[in-house]
C-alpha cells in the first residue's frame, strides 16, 4: 500500500478500544446509574467484543468510529489508496450488519452510536432501551 510516514504514524496511533468518545458515553450512563460490563463477547464462539454490555437485558452497544464505519453524515472516503480504503470500511460495515443480524438471533439488541453523537444524549438512549428491556423481562 502508498503511504506515507506521517499517514502510517496517524493511523497506529487510533485506539480500538477506551477511545475519548466511548469514555464520555460510559460516564455519562455511569452518571445515569447504569452499571455494564466494558468490552466483552455477547456471544461465545463470536469473536466480535461489544463496547459496553448489559448482560441481563442483552443489550450490546458499539460506538463506531465516522471513519472505520462509514458513518453517512461524516464519512470520507480517502484519495490516497481509495479502492483499499473503500474496500476495508463496506467490510467493516458488512461485518456490523452481520453482528447485529447474529445478536438479533440470539435475542440481544445491538445498539450502534457514532462517534458524533452526543455522549448524554446517546447515553440517554441507550438507557431507555435497557430499561425497556428489563421491564420486558420482568413481565416474563
Amino acid at each position: 500500500m502508498d503511504t506515507t510516514p506521517e499517514t502510517r504514524a496517524r493511523m497506529s496511533r487510533q485506539r480500538s478500544r477506551d477511545t475519548d468518545v466511548e469514555m464520555a458515553l460510559r460516564r455519562a450512563l455511569h452518571a445515569a446509574g447504569m452499571r455494564y460490563r466494558v468490552h466483552r463477547k455477547p456471544l461465545k464462539g463470536v469473536r466480535r467484543e461489544a463496547d459496553i454490555l448489559f448482560g441481563p437485558s442483552k443489550v450490546a452497544v458499539f460506538v463506531d468510529g465516522c471513519f472505520w464505519h462509514g458513518c453517512p453524515e461524516h464519512a470520507t472516503w480517502p484519495k490516497r489508496n481509495s479502492e483499499f480504503w473503500r474496500t476495508k470500511i463496506e467490510g467493516n460495515q458488512r461485518r456490523d450488519q452481520d453482528t447485529d443480524e447474529r445478536l438479533a438471533a440470539a435475542g440481544w439488541l445491538a445498539l450502534r452510536v457514532w462517534e458524533h453523537e452526543d455522549p448524554i444524549e446517546a447515553a440517554l438512549r441507550v438507557r431507555d432501551v435497557v430499561k425497556e428491556r428489563q421491564a420486558t423481562i420482568r413481565r416474563r
